[in-house]
């Protein structure tokens, strides 16, 4: 019989009679764990001194330990630089499921049964597990995204329940997203700077526990009603996404933790284990490869453990479908802060049944030395794609900004090419295009709209004399900084919008829309809006707020989302091969504006801004598709000649980026239009059609 792990079951088990608590500390000398009073969370019940066994585990029983039970840790060690002992604080458990604060500031874990045992259900309601080549990921934030939906309950708005109210999943599905990508949602608070500042973390990069779910999201009813209600709310909004047909991704932040530097404050790991929970050098000093003061030590069994757990506890226990890895890179460093894809986390979360089954986003940097690795994550993994970011942002404004200056864009389409067809040159082809989770913009950034309308980032308002938030931002504001009365300026920004939003949504690999960007909201230039909780950062819901943007892209977007649906040529699962035939992969064929194959000066000329892009599916599990993608990067309008393909008889026109609004489903179909036909194309614009006839 295998031996049992020694790490396994950390944390509390409570029941009627009291319970159990598992603790792993490998330095200290005592750990007690003490029970308080519900309603005085400074008055303690009972103290249980926990016993040490062989392998760092201290463990005790409670007869006060029952569900429903607030309580803390007293650790004490020894002294040195790179410990942080004292048995005077109350520490929180890192495994405590729900959550309580203290007058002094300090939290009291709050034990919890299992939510089943609770006589929560989850019914009929299944996780989707949305294909990889099917999903359309949707970044939002819990509270930004309903706060002020006036078809959401007042009392609901900004909350996990105002998320899954039906006026929040009408929206969502009607704009065809599958897969809602939720800033941390994990029990968080601000660092003290900003705290100091009278400022807050709204997007909540600042973990403090890693299996509590964040109370300030739930209704001020669950919040009054405690813990376990907090979870049950957040369980009911994963349960109704579900019906919905739409999956839950959280963005976690194990990288680093709340506790900040070495002058922070110290809530939890700090207080139990220092010297086990964090990276340190050879003096005791924090090595911090996250920019937020410190980091995870991932490369101790304890740490990556508690990772894993906190994973496996949210996917299992909360049903969510996938994570996305804020840093991830730190999560592959060794014990010589060095990146591997076979680190044993990463390599762990892809073994674990219920993890590997579920989606799994890195964010393939961090701010450690060697800390850029896009393309450097296992097979299993998809990664942010800066390099798809940046490219596509160059293609449509900076290259546009240049010709205006020089006559010239300064570059060829063949690296727009490369990343609208799956980005083969970053991406093993074992992994194929499905690597890539293609992004324009994200939470971290200018808005969709901001990248149109500002050359420089405003970030005043941030308290930090405008230094925060990146200075390359790739972006153009069309000839005036901000908010333009020019029509002809408004005009333009309208189409570069629908051309980064057309290129994302058409492109190879797996996309990410930012909440919001399908409206073209805007953050008046704000490119680092990490600590306002305003209307800044929330979503416009009345008609009016929403005439200020561009709420003529909603329609568009929804187009090219429905698009991308019906048309499996333009998300192929593997990269192809010249002369086979690669089940679930695109056949491309590259034209330019005569309809004659793609030359090599074609590629890299910046006066051949002008591609056609026919793609054919392989089929395995769907019908065979083939569309078209004609893509026009000058200003001035042009001929094209759609080219002439085996098998192709026709081509129909599905969306023009220079249309502000899309054609409805009512609206005649349009004609056909013979290969070697010549058709005018508007510039700056991109046009989709579906190639008809046989093979």
């Amino acid at each position: 019989m295998p031996e049992r792990d020694p790490l396994h079951d950390l944390g509390v088990r409570a029941g009627a009679d009291g319970g159990v608590a598992r603790v792993w500390s490998e330095h200290a000398t005592s750990v007690d764990l003490v029970v308080f009073d519900g309603d005085d969370l400074d008055w303690a019940l009972s103290r249980t001194p926990l016993v040490r066994d062989d392998h760092g585990v201290w463990q005790g029983e409670s007869a006060d330990l029952r569900p429903g039970a607030h309580y803390g840790l007293r650790v004490d060690g020894p002294a040195g630089v790179e410990h942080a002992f004292n048995p005077v604080h109350t520490l929180l458990d890192p495994y405590a499921t729900g959550l309580a604060r203290a007058d002094d500031g300090s939290w009291r874990g709050v034990a919890l049964e299992s939510l089943t045992a609770t006589g929560f259900e989850w019914g009929d309601s299944a996780k989707p597990r949305v294909p990889l080549d099917r999903t359309v990921v949707y970044e939002a934030h819990v509270r930004g995204f309903s706060k002020l939906n006036p078809a959401v309950p007042e009392a609901l708005r900004g909350t996990y329940a105002g998320l899954a109210h039906d006026a929040s999943l009408e929206y969502l599905t009607g704009l065809g997203v599958t897969t809602v990508e939720l800033l941390p949602v994990y029990a968080f608070v601000s660092e003290e700077r900003l705290v100091r500042q009278g400022k807050l973390n709204y997007w909540g990069y600042n973990t403090l526990a890693f299996f509590a779910a964040h109370a300030p999201y739930a209704s001020v009813a669950a919040q009054a009603e405690g813990a376990a209600a907090v979870r049950r709310e957040f369980a009911g909004m994963v349960k109704r996404l579900h019906e919905a047909g739409l999956e839950v991704v959280l963005d976690v932040v194990y990288n680093h933790t709340a506790e900040e530097g070495r002058e922070g404050p110290t809530y939890s790991l700090r207080g139990i284990d220092n010297a086990a929970y964090y990276r340190h050098d050879a003096h005791g000093r924090y090595v911090d490869t996250t920019g937020c003061g410190n980091s995870l030590d991932i490369a101790r069994e304890a740490p990556a453990r508690l990772v894993l757990d906190s994973m496996r506890y949210f996917a299992d226990e909360l049903q969510v479908d996938g994570f996305r890895l804020d840093l991830a890179v730190t999560l592959g460093r060794d014990d010589h802060e060095a990146y591997s894809p076979e680190h044993p986390l990463l390599q762990a979360m892809l073994a674990d049944p219920v993890i590997g089954a579920s989606k799994l986003i890195a964010e393939p940097w961090d701010v450690g030395p060697d800390g850029w690795h896009t393309g450097g994550f296992p097979a299993g993994f998809t990664e942010w794609n800066d390099r798809y970011r940046d490219r596509m942002r160059d293609f449509w404004l900076g290259d546009l900004r240049r010709e205006r200056q020089t006559g010239s864009a300064g570059s060829g389409i063949g690296r727009f090419a490369t990343r609208l067809a799956g980005s083969s040159n970053t991406f093993s082809a074992d992994r194929g295009p499905l690597a890539s989770l293609n992004f324009v913009t994200a939470h971290d950034g200018f808005t969709l709209a901001d990248l149109t309308a500002y050359d420089v980032k405003h970030n005043q308002g941030n308290g930090e004399g405008n230094r925060d938030g990146t200075d390359s931002n790739n972006s153009y504001n069309h000839g005036v900084e901000g908010e333009a009365a020019d029509p002809a300026v408004r005009a333009a920004r309208r189409r570069s919008i629908r051309n980064l939003l057309g290129t994302l949504l058409l492109s190879a690999g797996v996309p990410m829309l930012t909440a919001g960007d399908e409206f073209g909201r805007s953050q008046r230039g704000n490119n680092n809006a990490y600590c306002h909780d305003s209307s800044l950062t929330w979503l416009a819901w009345d008609p009016a707020d929403r005439a200020r943007f561009a709420p003529e892209l909603l329609a568009t977007t929804r187009r090219l989302i429905a698009l991308r649906a019906e048309n499996p040529a333009l998300r192929p699962i593997r990269f192809g091969r010249p002369g086979e035939a690669v089940p679930s992969a695109s056949q491309m064929d590259w034209y330019n504006a005569d309809g004659e194959t793609m030359e090599i000066d074609d590629w890299n000329s910046p006066a051949e801004r002008t591609l056609q892009y026919l793609a054919a599916s392989t089929p395995e599990t769907e019908a065979l598709n083939r569309i078209l993608l004609v893509v026009h990067a000058h200003e001035s309008r042009t001929d094209v000649v759609l080219p002439a393909h085996d098998g192709v008889t026709s081509y129909t026109l599905l969306w023009d980026s220079a249309d502000e609004v899309p054609p409805t489903d009512d609206a005649a179909a349009p004609a056909a239009t013979a290969p070697g036909t010549k058709v005018s194309v508007d510039g700056q614009s991109m046009r989709l059609y579906r190639a008809e006839g046989g093979r």
